[in-house]
């Protein structure tokens, strides 16, 4: 969503350079994912040097990891090129806020071509992963002057989210599974959970509360399978969005470092 599918979230950064993995947004990034595609450039690089580009590995391991958790399978088109820029500066107004309107997060995502369905569609990735409780307190702790707990929150989940979450201002690794009835599953399951009060995040939220978005997420609910075949489309089209090809980028030698310095 930042430079394009292009690797830049793996730049590590230095003195002179502030790399687009240390914005903040992207701070909850799993340190060992990025071990994953360490890994995996090592033994290509040992078996076949400067073919394989870090960009090429992160959306195979990407679409890899749905599939073993029990997600859709998709074909991944391969000849991307790794980028030459990384600025934790041009992340800002490319990535979702939490706290963003419905509005704003659908002209974000229209003005790189995506659609109301593929927008809903990508969103059901958070039927896997976690999410930081800083992401979310507002809605358990301040959200508003008559009630601590947004009250479209179901009443059990908030107890349970209040007592994960109560030392998070000191403990900033405090976090919560995005779904909370099956975590380590890819399936429909975050949108049935959207609809019983169970959403995570106030984006989560408004997904099933705003009107342009609702009857997807009812239908993705109902429908496994169409999920998994419009998640699978979204996420071809994603892996493609600002490819770089020929000179526009480099096959890097490793994934956390260009091979030699480029001006922005």
């Amino acid at each position: 969503m930042v430079e394009g599918c292009d690797a830049s979230v793996l730049i590590s950064s230095n003195s002179f350079n502030k790399a687009d993995r240390d914005a903040d947004i992207n701070l909850s990034l799993a340190g060992d994912a990025f071990d994953v595609i360490v890994r995996a450039k090592t033994a290509l690089e040992l078996a076949c040097p400067g073919i394989v580009s870090c960009s090429d590995i992160l959306a195979q391991a990407t679409r890899d990891l749905i599939t073993m958790v029990g997600g859709p399978f998709y074909p991944v088109s391969l000849g991307r090129k790794d980028g030459f820029v990384s600025l934790a500066s041009r992340v800002e107004g490319h990535i979702p806020r939490t706290n963003m309107s419905m509005t704003h997060i659908i002209k974000m995502f229209a003005d790189k071509g995506f659609t109301l369905k593929e927008i809903v569609a990508l969103s059901g990735a958070h039927t896997i992963g976690f999410s930081h409780c800083k992401e979310f307190s507002d809605r358990i702790f301040n959200y508003s002057k008559k009630t601590p707990t947004d009250p479209a929150i179901y009443p059990k989940f908030a107890v349970a989210l209040r007592k994960t979450c109560a030392n998070y201002t000191k403990d900033h690794t405090m976090s919560a599974f995005n779904d909370v009835m099956t975590p380590g599953k890819f399936d429909n399951m975050y949108f049935q959970n959207l609809q019983r009060g169970l959403g995570l995040l106030t984006s989560d939220h408004l997904l099933a509360t705003d009107p342009r978005t609702r009857p997807i997420v009812d239908l993705y609910a109902s429908d496994q399978t169409m999920f998994f075949q419009e998640f699978s489309h979204a996420m071809e089209k994603l892996s493609v969005y600002g490819v770089k090809t020929g000179p526009q980028g480099e096959v890097r030698h490793r994934c956390d470092a260009f091979n030699r310095p480029h001006k922005a």
